[in-house]
Parts: C-alpha cells; structure tokens; sequence
C-alpha cells in the first residue's frame, strides 16, 4: 500500500489539469442529491454507518467531509474530530474515547482522524511506544470485526497527496489569514518527517487493510477531483435503496383575519453592505 513515487517532490503525475470549477460544482449537486437518499435510506432503514478519514496534513480531509455533509442533516450525518486526549482518557482503554462516538442506530459518523492516530501521530512523535504500537496493530482488526459483526458498516479512506502539493497548500496557509490558524506546531514538526510517516503509514496500511475493514486510498492533489472521487465511492459502498421524493407543491398561504402587524420597533441589525 506504500505510495512508492509519491514519495518524490519530482513527481509527474500531479501535473494534471485541475478540473473546472463549474463542471465540479455539477457534478457534486448530483453526487450529494444521493447522499440525501442515503440519509433517508440510513433513518428508514436504522442503519449504522461509520467512515473514517486519515491523511497527512493538508491532505484534503476536512474538504471532502464538508461536501458531504453540507446537505445533510447534522442530526443523522455527525463529524468526531477529537482533541488530544484528557489525564483522565490517557487512562483507558486506548480505543475507549472514540467508541464512545460509534454510531447508533439511524446514524452515519464521520471521523476527521480516528483511532489510528496511534499508528500515525503518536508514533511518529513520540507519543507511544512502539510496543504500543505493535498491539493497537495487532487488535485494532479485531476491533473492526466486531465493529462490523455488530452492524456497523465500517468504511476507512486514507487520502494521499504528494510533497509537492503538501508545500504548496502548506504556504497557502501561511500566507493566508483564514486559513494560518490551521497550522500547528505540531503540523511544522509532521512536515518535517515525511519519511517517518511515510513509514508508519505503509506499516499500518499493511497490518490494518483487512477484508472486513479494507482501506480506500484516493489521490487527493486535485481537491475537486479527490472529493468527487471519494463522495462517489463511497455511495458505491452503500446498499441504499430510497425512491427519489416526489415534486413538492408549497399549500396556499392562509388569509391574514385580523391580523395586524405589530407596533413594536423591530431591532434591526445595521445593513452596510
């Protein structure tokens, strides 16, 4: 699962033609009018979906799980992006803290990192010791079985993006104040070790890619194509079956009677736009 020549700032095959922003905005309408369907299909249904997401940093992440969920309903689509676990979670069970956030019945959770983190952050700076890491290899597959075997459709995405455009959206940040607060001290320390979690990553990849849990890697150097890919593959993974709804036709409004429009001075904002 190594992602061999990704591994070179040299690489070619990023040098593609970035797709046109009307053409990708068509096709996402579409792709996300089918998540609707998977919502109401998950509800009706009581499905329990969980999809996680793992990259580098910048490797598109929060970008793909913002499409799919932007026309969701937050009360059946739920994103877990945990914090650095408290004295108190440092206590349990390693995989305690995310359980917790497993899906119930009628819901799809979407992990933005995920238990892995120990096969990933953990072990690149430190965090763990590599005994730590050869166990969660080991059981973290068994988990997933269970996870599974208990209904839960188990779907796991590692997006891949190369040096070159890791750099590239990298200093975009930088030089971008919307966007600097997305830098960390830890993200500087995770540019730095590529080859390090280039390491990790295929030793996890390795021991995790199962035929229950298997992994789907997209490449992620296009955004727009890296989310469309990634949303359409994932519908493919879904057995749904909801009928598309039918036309809606808004009901007349009802007469005013006696209403009158209140007297009381409205609080309106300023307007200087």
């Amino acid at each position: 699962m190594s992602d061999g020549t990704h591994d070179s700032t040299n690489d070619d095959s990023i040098r593609v033609t970035k797709m046109k922003r009307k053409a990708y905005e068509r096709e996402l309408a579409i792709l996300q009018a089918e998540l609707v369907r998977v919502q109401e299909w998950v509800v009706r249904e009581r499905m329990k979906v969980l999809i996680v997401f793992e990259g580098r940093d910048s490797a598109g992440k929060g970008g793909v799980i913002k499409r799919i969920t932007e026309r969701v309903s937050p009360r059946v689509f739920r994103v877990v992006a945990l914090p650095a676990p408290s004295d108190r979670e440092k206590s349990q069970m390693y995989i305690q803290r995310y359980m917790a956030h497993f899906p119930a019945a009628g819901e799809v959770v979407i992990f933005d990192r995920s238990w892995y983190n120990r096969a990933g952050v953990e072990r690149v700076m430190g965090f763990c010791g590599i005994d730590e890491v050869r166990h969660f290899l080991e059981l973290a597959p068994l988990v997933e079985e269970a996870m599974v075997h208990s209904g839960i459709i188990l779907i796991k995405y590692w997006l891949d993006v190369t040096q070159e455009e890791q750099t590239r959206r990298l200093e975009g940040r930088i030089n971008d104040p919307r966007k600097v607060w997305k830098l960390s001290r830890m993200d500087l320390e995770s540019y730095a070790r590529w080859y390090d979690y280039s390491r990790a990553r295929d030793e996890m990849l390795a021991a995790t890619d199962t035929a229950v849990a298997p992994w789907h890697v997209a490449d992620s150097n296009d955004k727009r194509r890296a989310r469309l890919n990634v949303i359409s593959h994932l519908l493919s993974q879904l057995p749904y079956d909801s009928p598309m709804r039918q036309p809606v036709v808004l009901p007349p409004r009802q007469e005013p009677g006696d209403y009158r429009q209140s007297d009381h001075p409205d609080r309106y904002i300023p307007a200087p736009f």
